[in-house]
């Protein structure tokens, strides 16, 4: 069974790397951060304006592989501030649906300007 790389329409990412992959029912997304996909530029200067943002791309990379929200097992968040967890937190859950998908935060450093990143893994039917 190939993999296939999943790229949607945009600017494409400036490292080497699949925005997402499929193989088979499984769908990885790679960590999307808060770059507007027609520019390329960062969209937003608070954690809650690029949660949204990000959070736009993952579903875009999902939608490539015919996948939702609703098909996501796994979230993993990066975030470079402890403190930005609550805002973080409240423009995530606005994102998601019941049962919710399990989910790791994790605190890191990421390019300057850059508050979050989020990779998503998904299992279609």
């Amino acid at each position: 069974m190939p993999r296939t790389a999943l790229t949607p329409p945009g600017k494409p990412p400036a490292v080497p790397l699949s925005p997402g992959v499929r193989k088979g029912n499984i769908v990885q997304v790679s960590g999307q951060v808060a770059f507007h996909p027609e520019t390329g530029e960062v969209v937003g200067a608070t954690v809650a304006e690029q949660t949204e943002q990000v959070l736009r791309n993952v579903l875009a990379v999902l939608a490539e592989a015919g996948a939702t929200e609703a098909d996501v097992v796994m979230f993993r968040v990066f975030l470079t501030d402890v403190a930005h967890f609550g805002e973080m937190n409240e423009v995530y859950a606005r994102f998601l649906s019941d049962p919710l998908p399990a989910r790791t935060t994790v605190y890191v450093g990421l390019p300057p300007g850059l508050l979050v990143e989020i990779d998503a893994l998904a299992v279609l039917d």
